[in-house]
C-alpha cells in the first residue's frame, strides 16, 4: 500500500473535524441593534432610508413596485416620505426604540398606479412602532405589520 493510500483516510477524519468545530463559532461582524435593544439617537436613524418592503399583519411580505420609489427620510426633527408620486411630511418622535411617525402626516394625493400599495405603506408608517436597526437596515414594526428598509 502507498504511504497516499493510508494517509488520506487520515487526512480526511482531520479536515472534517476541523471544519464542523469552526462551524459553531461565530464573530459578529457589525453592531446590531437587534441584539443589543439600546436607546437610539436621531443621529442614528439621520438619512433617507429605501423602502424594501412592507407586511402588513396577517398577510405575505410585499415587495416595493418595480420602478417606484418609497424611501423615508429624517432630518431636522421631521420626517418626509416618498410614496411613488406622492410625498407625506409629519413630526416624528424617538424614545428608546418607540418611534412615533405622526400624529399625522401631511400627504399629496395624485393618483398613483401603485395606489394600493401606497395606502398600505402609509398605514404602517403613520403612528407608534418599534425600530430595529441592523447594518444597513431599518425594521418599523407594530401591531399593524412591517416595513423595512435599507440605505
Amino acid at each position: 500500500m502507498t504511504p497516499f493510500r493510508l494517509l488520506f483516510p487520515l487526512a480526511l477524519v482531520l479536515a472534517t473535524s476541523l471544519g464542523a468545530g469552526c462551524s459553531e463559532l461565530s464573530t459578529p461582524t457589525s453592531f446590531s441593534r437587534d441584539t443589543a435593544p439600546l436607546n437610539f439617537t436621531v443621529g442614528e436613524l439621520a438619512g433617507t432610508w429605501n423602502l424594501l418592503s412592507i407586511e402588513a399583519a396577517g398577510q405575505a411580505a410585499l415587495a416595493t413596485p418595480a420602478g417606484s420609489i418609497y424611501s423615508l427620510t429624517f432630518a431636522d426633527g421631521r420626517l418626509s416620505t416618498r410614496a411613488d408620486c406622492n410625498v407625506c411630511n409629519g413630526t416624528f418622535s424617538l424614545s428608546g426604540q418607540t418611534l412615533t411617525a405622526g400624529p399625522a402626516l401631511a400627504c399629496t394625493r395624485a393618483a398613483c398606479r401603485t395606489m394600493d400599495f401606497e395606502n398600505a405603506y402609509t398605514r404602517l408608517l403613520a403612528g407608534e412602532g418599534t425600530a430595529t436597526v441592523s447594518g444597513e437596515t431599518l425594521r418599523l414594526s407594530s401591531e399593524r405589520g412591517v416595513l423595512q428598509f435599507t440605505r
